[in-house]
């Protein structure tokens, strides 16, 4: 699931390796918590995790984290409506206690387990709309967007790399939008040649350079350890 960023990737082999076990040394976190995830759903919470941890074009999320276990995070990522939509719609009969995954879990066996008093019920009724799977899970990491797979606005969870990365040209999007103002990118196709000139020349060389240098908290074997709490 990891294999689109085989040719651009922040993450290693052995990384993408791990992010497929159900219990990996990069957050030791349990998929089946409430009893085996079908793997219709554990699909998109592996690739999910490859995009997390693999993806060189989420800088313009990265956000500094004031925590413990972690000195920053990604926030807000605006996923693509159908990725939502079919996370959602796979997930849906799957079971679940809690609707953040970040926090709150039950550590006293080194696994992630439901706190005392939680029950397990259908992700459909812990998560009613795709927005609120997509939102609450990982507190906000990601945003649910309305706009959809090749707008150029959203990024996409997972795509085929034989048709090119789209999530390039929207990370320069909203990079652009950060230093420059609304007014002007709203004016600005993000798939056409005006798009790329657009964006300063400085920004095109050092976000990728930017992406890698970054600092990454790093929780057991190498990862930012995004369930340790």
């Amino acid at each position: 699931q990891c294999s689109p960023w085989k040719d651009n990737a922040c993450c290693t082999a052995n990384t993408s390796s791990e992010a497929h076990k159900d219990h990996s040394y990069l957050y030791n976190f349990n998929w089946n918590h409430c009893g085996v995830m079908p793997p219709k759903c554990k699909r998109h919470f592996i690739q999910d995790t490859c995009l997390y941890e693999c993806s060189p074009n989420l800088g313009p999320w990265i956000e500094q984290a004031d925590s413990s276990w972690r000195r920053e995070r990604i926030l807000h990522v605006p996923l693509c409506k159908e990725d939502c939509e079919e996370w959602w719609e796979d997930c849906k009969d799957a079971l679940t206690c809690k609707e953040n995954w970040h926090k709150g879990w039950n550590w006293a066996t080194g696994l992630n387990r439901c706190p005392w008093g939680y029950m397990c019920r259908p992700f459909s009724k812990v998560f009613p709309r795709p927005k609120d799977l997509c939102e609450k899970v990982w507190s906000n990491s990601f945003k649910y967007s309305p706009e959809r797979r090749g707008s150029g606005r959203c990024i996409q969870m997972w795509f085929d790399p034989a048709q090119g990365n789209p999530n390039v040209a929207v990370a320069k999007y909203y990079a652009w939008r950060k230093r420059g103002s609304p007014a002007q990118v709203e004016n600005v196709a993000p798939e056409s040649d005006q798009a790329v000139r657009a964006v300063p020349w400085a920004v095109l060389v050092l976000l990728p350079l930017a992406l890698v240098l970054l600092p990454r908290e790093l929780g057991a074997g190498g990862s930012r350890g995004r369930g340790s709490l």
